[in-house]
């Protein structure tokens, strides 16, 4: 193990990586849950797509542990799930094997990235303002799908959207289930996340919006995963809609990735020389992840709780990663666990992505507007890469009516004229 993950080198034992691999897999767990609950909207079998989330994280963690030695999670990212299901399969059309097809193809352009130099232009590329602004709309976005799962927000034919109805008890239940992860979550109580998924289940039973009657214990059924398993289609290949499903997949991957890499690596480990080998594990696990069945994968957030536990190498993301796969022998009780459970950690994870705000420069309008564009377009349109479209493409438009062009690089123009693209191509296939 020392001489594996060089635990010396690093200044931490076997029993900190534990801790902290085990800090990582309870605070993130609920993803496979989350993920699963996400991309079952497409109509796939929910029991499937757990498998397919619990394999394809597990795979991603043991990349990211031994090409890169970092205590990193590499799972389906909250967000790009969001992507996928109701952008790409639910908007687009694409059927799900299809939308997997656009996964593989992504990945395989996201590691031609994420191998030469490209990764660092596009990085150095991209204005602070708008990488800042991404994670803000995003956060917003999946805070939204939290309001609906949960019914306290309904659709409304004259204002679009409204209030539910609280005094259903669905809503009652989310309301008490949403204090008690309020509660957990401000007091860091250790797996605050899964238990307020187990305890929220139980009140939902008790408020009989469960149904029981589909609970078994016959282990795991790979039937239903049969159907996402390398069943990938490229029937689509030769048509606009599938290519840009592919080239959102793309943008969205390589930006919030680098991001996100960016501040656990550089920020919190302070080991810049991982960044590289990192995004190479996780442009790598985006493949996988298309073969096993599921939406892309990330360096989630939620594997900070590992690296603030002391975790320094990769021992701590291949114990994570195991964990995930033993979570598989717990399905039967997964599968029953309701929205309404679901919910306020969506709500929550939307709130802590907020705090990226406070880097954008509102007072400089060239900056603030593109910027806001993309943090209000996101949940607005329903669709990640529209917003961002529309931040990328007026951001060198305020530069140039401020004539102040000179601030942007090359590489900046050719991604906005990228994104106008998009939306020729998009719109001209509809």
């Amino acid at each position: 193990m020392n001489n594996l993950f060089k635990l010396k080198e690093h200044n931490v034992s076997f029993k900190g990586e534990l801790t902290a691999g085990v800090t990582s897999f309870f605070a993130a767990v609920y993803i496979i849950i989350v993920n699963a609950s996400i991309l079952s909207d497409t109509g796939m079998p929910l029991e499937g797509l757990i498998i397919a989330t619990a394999l394809s994280s597990l795979i991603g963690t043991l990349l990211v542990a031994f090409i890169s030695n970092a205590p990193l999670l590499i799972m389906p990212g909250m967000g790009i799930n969001a992507l996928f299901t109701y952008t790409i399969v639910k908007s687009m059309g694409l059927s799900f094997n299809e939308a997997l097809g656009a996964v593989v193809i992504s990945g395989i352009i996201f590691s031609i990235i994420a191998f030469t130099k490209l990764s660092t232009i596009i990085a150095d590329a991209i204005p602070q303002s708008l990488k800042e602004a991404i994670s803000v709309g995003i956060g917003l976005f999946i805070t939204f799908i939290g309001l609906q799962k949960s019914g306290l927000i309904v659709g409304n034919e004259t204002t679009l959207i409204a209030l539910g109805d609280l005094t259903s008890p669905s809503v009652l239940a989310f309301l008490i289930i949403f204090v008690l992860t309020l509660y957990l979550f401000s007091r860091d109580v250790p797996g605050g996340f899964l238990i307020s998924i187990i305890v929220g289940t139980l009140i939902c039973i008790g408020f009989k919006v469960v149904d029981l009657s589909g609970l078994s214990f016959t282990g795991i059924d790979l039937g239903s995963y049969k159907q996402i398993f390398f069943n990938m289609s490229f029937a689509k290949i030769s048509d606009s809609s599938f290519w840009i499903a592919v080239f959102s997949l793309t943008l969205v991957l390589v930006f919030e990735n680098i991001g996100l890499l960016h501040g656990q690596i550089n920020g919190m480990l302070k080991a810049d020389y991982k960044f590289k080998p990192a995004l190479k594990a996780t442009s790598i696990s985006t493949i996988v992840c298309g073969i096993f069945g599921t939406s892309p994968s990330v360096s989630t957030v939620e594997g900070a709780a590992g690296i603030a536990a002391g975790g320094k190498t990769g021992l701590s993301s291949v114990i994570a990663g195991l964990l995930f796969l033993l979570s598989l022998l717990f399905i039967p009780f997964i599968k029953i666990i309701p929205d309404a459970a679901i919910s306020p950690i969506l709500i929550i994870i939307g709130a802590l992505m907020m705090k990226n705000i406070e880097n954008i420069n509102f007072n400089n309008f060239t900056e603030g507007l593109p910027a806001f564009l993309i943090i209000a377009l996101i949940p607005l349109t329903y669709s990640i890469v529209d917003g961002i479209a529309f931040g990328f493409i007026t951001y060198p438009l305020m530069k140039l009516f401020k004539k102040e062009h000179k601030d942007v690089s090359m590489p900046m123009y050719i991604i906005s004229l990228a994104f106008l693209a998009y939306f020729i191509l998009h719109y001209s296939s509809i």
